[in-house]
């Protein structure tokens, strides 16, 4: 194969990978892929690796992430595409290192998993999205994510591509049956692995999607009337309850941004939130943008208000996302784009987890992307929930794909942690998923809804929400070392092979001696 046709197939690998993902959600996808990756790279030049890597990266995130410019423009969604392809840099370059070890598969992917790990923390607390484990909410290897996370069913899904990828360049042939048998296994083996089974007591919830006047960016000059559809939603609601057509909750969910006019500040604002929420006699989780003491920046705060006391208990977003709701650098980033000024105020972070105390039920709120990360997730099951909230706004997205791969993200954490996940969107898709990871009930973009369902609260812990961390950290130091013996070893096979000069032959051959 000549460069130019390796580097346009690296582009191509990478944009296939994004049919793992919804909405096309062929999740075998993401095993071929890394297969045909390790392919690609092996026994090439470290230089053209990391090209090669870059290239797949391009490839993959330009249309993974095409619905962050929907509204804003080309510019930061390609900005942002290509600056996270960088992390596939070090990526090809793993890969095409230890692929030089014996039982290369298991070093592959745990280089994958060590690339995923940093690109999920740095810079700016890192970008997640694309992990290989969240295109596999319809796999066979789910059910792997409520033991190891994750980290774990990436490292998995990875394992079975390198296993393939060795079946193709093996020549002895009970190793490539060996090799393909490994694969099927991890595969289709984590299918008999069951979800953990909530026990006890029920609770009724009822997620409220307002929906927005306007798709696209137009719906934030409507901000009274957004807050007006939820509370209007929620009096029907009130009413149904009282006519005894919908059984009363003992919990309503807004979604995120569901009062972007702070309920603190704004006394119109106020009077028509606690009027729903009087109205329906039960505590509620809305969401407001809460300007912080100076006014000069802002603060995403999900707000429990109770029926007759009002706002109590609040959750603020511990992990803004930069550049959507903080600008880093904004004096340069300003100069670049004129689309930073959509984003006057910055979004500070908090720092508490996200968990409400609802009488005897503990309820975990996550706040839109922050479902992507584990361990804001893992915190708020630790921390008591029984079961999660995720507030989300997917207006802004309109009818892009995002929307299904977060709920694929959901899905995800349901199984992962053995728990009801709820997702309240302002304009949909507003959830009710199960623990195992399937939809029971969904309202469909930009229409309003009431999603009213019985809850199953859980108290125990799977092994995933148990270890934690662990498994990602061992992972990573697996491919990190391996990383590291091969370049080790290459300089001392350098070394051994230099060329003794004339003056020194003397001396080691009397050492020799």
């Amino acid at each position: 194969m000549s460069h130019l046709w390796r580097y346009a197939g690296a582009a191509l690998l990478g944009a296939s990978l994004t049919a793992a993902f919804p909405p096309y959600d062929l999740w075998i996808v993401a095993v071929l892929v890394p297969a045909a990756f390790a392919l690609l790279v092996r026994d090439q030049p470290l230089k053209r690796s990391a090209v090669l890597g870059y290239l797949f990266g391009a490839g993959f995130f330009l249309p993974l992430l095409d619905w962050t410019g929907m509204e804003v423009g080309p510019i930061p969604w390609i900005i942002l595409a290509l600056f996270e392809a960088l992390f596939f840099i070090p990526l090809a370059l793993g890969v095409t290192l230890v692929m030089r070890l014996p039982g290369w598969p298991v070093w592959t992917a745990a280089v994958w998993v060590a690339d995923e790990a940093v690109r999920g923390r740095i810079p700016y607390g890192g970008f997640t999205w694309g992990k290989l484990a969240f295109s596999q909410a319809d796999s066979p290897t789910l059910g792997l994510v409520s033991w190891f996370g994750s980290p774990g069913l990436s490292f998995a899904i990875a394992l079975a591509g390198g296993l393939l990828a060795w079946v193709v360049v093996e020549r002895r042939l009970w190793i490539r049956a060996a090799a393909a048998a490994g694969a099927i296994a991890v595969v289709l083996v984590p299918a008999l692995i069951q979800p953990m089974e909530p026990g006890g007591d029920t609770v009724t919830v009822a997620i409220v999607q307002g929906n927005v006047p306007a798709e696209g960016l137009a719906y934030n000059d409507e901000k009274r009337a957004i807050t007006r559809n939820h509370v209007e939603a929620t009096e029907r609601l009130a009413e149904d309850v009282e006519a005894g057509r919908v059984e009363r909750p003992d919990i309503v969910v807004w979604p995120e941004n569901s009062s972007d006019i702070s309920p603190f500040d704004d006394a119109d604002t106020r009077r028509a939130i606690d009027g729903a929420v009087r109205a329906i006699g039960v505590p509620t989780l809305i969401s407001a943008i809460v300007p912080t003491e100076d006014g000069r920046n802002v603060r995403n705060t999900s707000i429990l208000w109770d029926p007759a006391d009002g706002p109590g208990q609040t959750y603020v977003k511990r992990h803004p996302m930069p550049f959507g709701e903080y600008i880093p650098f904004r004096s340069i980033a300003e100069r670049i784009t004129d689309a930073v000024r959509q984003q006057p105020r910055d979004h500070l972070p908090g720092d508490r987890i996200g968990t409400f105390q609802v009488g005897d039920v503990t309820l975990g709120d996550v706040i839109c992307f922050e479902v992507a990360f584990d361990g804001i997730v893992r915190d708020a099951v630790n921390e008591g929930a029984q079961f999660l909230a995720v507030q989300t706004n997917n207006a802004t997205f309109g009818r892009t794909e995002m929307t299904e791969q977060q709920l694929a993200q959901s899905r995800l954490r349901a199984f992962e942690h053995g728990r009801t996940v709820l997702v309240s969107a302002l304009a949909g898709v507003s959830a009710v998923v199960a623990p195992d990871g399937s939809v029971l009930d969904r309202a469909e973009l930009f229409t309003q809804d009431v999603l009213v369902t019985d809850v199953a609260l859980a108290d125990g812990r799977t092994p995933a929400t148990r270890l934690g961390a662990w498994p990602e950290w061992l992972l990573t130091a697996m491919g990190a070392g391996a990383v590291a013996l091969v370049i080790v070893n290459a300089r001392r096979d350098r070394r051994d092979d230099r060329p003794v000069d004339d003056q020194s032959r003397p001396a080691v051959e009397a050492g020799v001696q």
